[in-house]
């Protein structure tokens, strides 16, 4: 064969990548402005999932963000917290640092949180400070944390700042009682903090408590999510990162557009999108991997059809309670690259009606409307519309137009291909809101000739083997 196989490039995978380092404060320039902009364009444009842990000091908010992690060990992770933006004593607060509140906002750095959680959210890694409580000042070497899937920020007033909220996409509020609080916080201070019982006790009825009364459990009501018990909690933590899964599993357009279905990536389905991208693959192979894609989308959009409850009679006597298939539906493929789905649609569906429609591309945005054969009843159906590519979305509109002038309603079409361009995405969501798009991958954008990338050329040539190579 002219390429790899699926097999060989799943061995050669990269290994999973993790990080639980605390994020240092660095000042963002207003030239570093551009690099943001510049790593959102290069780096993958998935933004990545922000989660604020919240509660008081010692409420179990660690345990419960190592649970996280542990759970999410097939995804990257940092956690960042807020501890390492305590500023630096001065000499003067030094000598009475029995009397500095720790627990207060104004104890935090929060303009340099900011700017490291900007840069985490863009791609960009940062330095991690190392904050010394005994010596209440950072000390070096500084550590280095890279891009993540997911970034926990954690900390009792993460809440506080309206600016640090926004950022999350889940916010977590761990909810312990106080005597248990106490507890915790006095065995952690004398032992991690080298503090003496008295000092701690002192503190906690000084500056502890009320910093909670007044600051930190009025951020409850911005939590999405209240954890008793914290760590122990462990019913909580499995749906929390169970949601997280699904949240990671989605492109930021369908966060956007929830009419949009992206099929979650697997190593299977990344290795078959590899082998029918590489421009050396042979015709055979990419035919191959092309129809072993295609199913699957089919089969994700079959999905998305209207169903009917109904029971039936198995073998043994028993009632199984089950679905009963959607039998209005008919496919509509745009000549000629939707014509290589048509056969997957016919695997899935026995007796399924096909029409077809073309369109003569003109340029970048002209398009004219060449040929249809469309059922006649097609206004009584549910219609899957057939394009491998979705591009700049022109032909898109077009097809769909020519659906609805013959009566389809828009709700009844469901758009099935393997990779969309997200300008393409933006087009057809912002005319038609209600349709549903079906797609594989999401791409970077277009290039200059208006065609998609990184793509994989024109797949009516390479699939019918009419290319020039």
């Amino acid at each position: 064969m002219g390429s790899k196989s699926v097999e060989e490039l799943l061995e050669n995978s990269v290994g999973v990548h993790f990080s639980g380092l605390h994020v240092d404060d660095i000042e963002l320039r207003n030239s570093e402005q551009q690099l943001l902009a510049t790593a959102e364009t290069e780096n993958d444009c998935r933004e990545p999932f922000v989660i604020g842990v919240a509660g008081g000091a010692a409420a179990g908010k660690t345990a419960v963000c190592d649970m996280i992690i542990e759970k999410l060990h097939d995804q990257r992770v940092v956690l960042v917290n807020q501890e390492s933006f305590y500023y630096d004593l001065t000499e003067e607060e030094l000598n009475h640092v029995h009397e500095y509140n720790f627990d207060h906002p104004d104890a935090f750095d929060t303009e340099n949180l900011l700017c490291c959680m900007e840069k985490l959210r863009h791609g960009l890694a940062v330095d991690v400070p190392n904050y010394d409580f005994r010596s209440h000042k950072r000390k070096l070497p500084a550590r280095k944390v890279n891009r993540s899937d997911v970034i926990i920020l954690e900390g009792i007033l993460v809440f506080h700042d309206p600016r640090v909220r926004e950022m999350m996409n889940m916010k977590i509020f761990v909810d312990t009682d106080a005597d248990v609080r106490l507890a915790r916080r006095i065995r952690r201070d004398t032992e991690e903090k080298g503090r003496d019982l008295k000092t701690v006790l002192d503190q906690y009825s000084k500056f502890v408590k009320p910093a909670f009364d007044d600051f930190i459990l009025p951020t409850k009501k911005y939590a999405d999510i209240i954890i008793p018990r914290g760590g122990d909690n462990h019913v909580a933590i499995d749906l929390i990162v169970e949601h997280i899964r699904t949240k990671l599993g989605q492109h930021n357009l369908c966060k956007i557009y929830p009419n949009l279905s992206v099929i979650q990536s697997t190593f299977q389905i990344r290795g078959m999108h590899t082998l029918i991208r590489d421009a050396k693959t042979t015709t055979h192979d990419f035919i191959f991997y092309s129809d072993r894609l295609i199913r699957l989308v089919v089969e994700h959009g079959l999905g998305h059809l209207p169903f009917k409850e109904k029971q039936v009679i198995t073998p043994t006597g028993s009632v199984y309670t089950g679905v009963e298939f959607c039998k209005r539906l008919c496919g509509i493929s745009i000549i000629r690259s939707g014509e290589s789905m048509e056969n997957a649609l016919r695997a899935c569906c026995k007796g399924i009606k096909i029409g077809k429609i073309l369109i003569h591309r003109e340029g970048d945005n002209g398009q004219q409307l060449i040929y249809h054969n469309l059922p006649k009843d097609i206004a009584d159906r549910n219609v899957l519309l057939l394009d491998p590519i979705l591009g700049t979305g022109n032909s898109a509109v077009q097809a769909i137009s020519l659906l609805l002038q013959n009566g389809v309603q828009e709700s009844n079409i469901i758009f099935l291909n393997l990779i969309s361009a997200p300008q393409g995405v933006h087009v057809v969501c912002k005319r038609f809101p209600r349709i549903k798009i079906v797609t594989s991958e999401i791409e970077f954008g277009l290039n200059e000739d208006f065609r998609v990338v990184p793509g994989m050329g024109e797949f009516g040539d390479r699939y019918f083997g009419t290319d020039d190579d």
